[in-house]
């Protein structure tokens, strides 16, 4: 059996960007259980960029992947934040290099309590939320956040679709 193709179905690669709250729910949505190293992390201060590398599970392509008999998939994405003035952690403090964490969530607290849900949101927290309560803290002068597939699907070596005690899909 070989991998997948994003050739087949006519399919690209996924770039999107979110600037607001609704953006980022769906970028958090497509990011959820996504596995990455300690090494994967990187803070370029100069650059005001904090970005992931991440072995993203293709949420999207679930319904598509049942109904044709197939395995999940994943692809290799970067998840980029501009603006960032400030990073803090909790809880991954002990982590090395190649310790793999699981990415759960991504949210976003305005600075400015009265931000409406579809404007563009201005100075805020960016919480990246990992299994086993580890947390990333990013203060941003504004919400840019960028998500890239890198890489071609591949099969998930576990082959296994993440599993949450819900029914729910992207």
């Amino acid at each position: 059996m070989s991998d997948a193709r994003f050739e087949d179905g006519n399919e690209r690669p996924l770039r999107l960007i979110a600037r607001d709250m609704a953006d980022l729910r769906v970028l958090s949505a497509l990011a959820q259980d996504a596995v990455l190293t300690g090494a994967d992390l990187t803070f370029q201060r100069q650059a005001r960029r904090f970005a992931l590398l991440l072995n993203r599970f293709r949420w999207e392509d679930r319904p598509h992947a049942a109904g044709a008999g197939r395995p999940a998939e994943r692809v290799r994405a970067v998840l980029s934040f501009g603006d960032v003035l400030r990073v803090a952690q909790q809880g991954l403090e002990a982590r090395t290099a190649d310790t793999v964490l699981s990415l759960l969530a991504i949210d976003y607290s305005p600075a400015d309590a009265d931000t409406a849900q579809d404007a563009p949101a201005g100075p805020g927290r960016v919480t990246l939320v990992f299994s086993g309560d580890g947390a990333i803290a990013l203060d941003v002068e504004c919400l840019e956040v960028h998500l890239a597939d890198v890489t071609r699907p591949y099969t998930a070596p576990s082959r296994r679709v993440p599993d949450h005690g819900t029914d729910t899909a992207v």
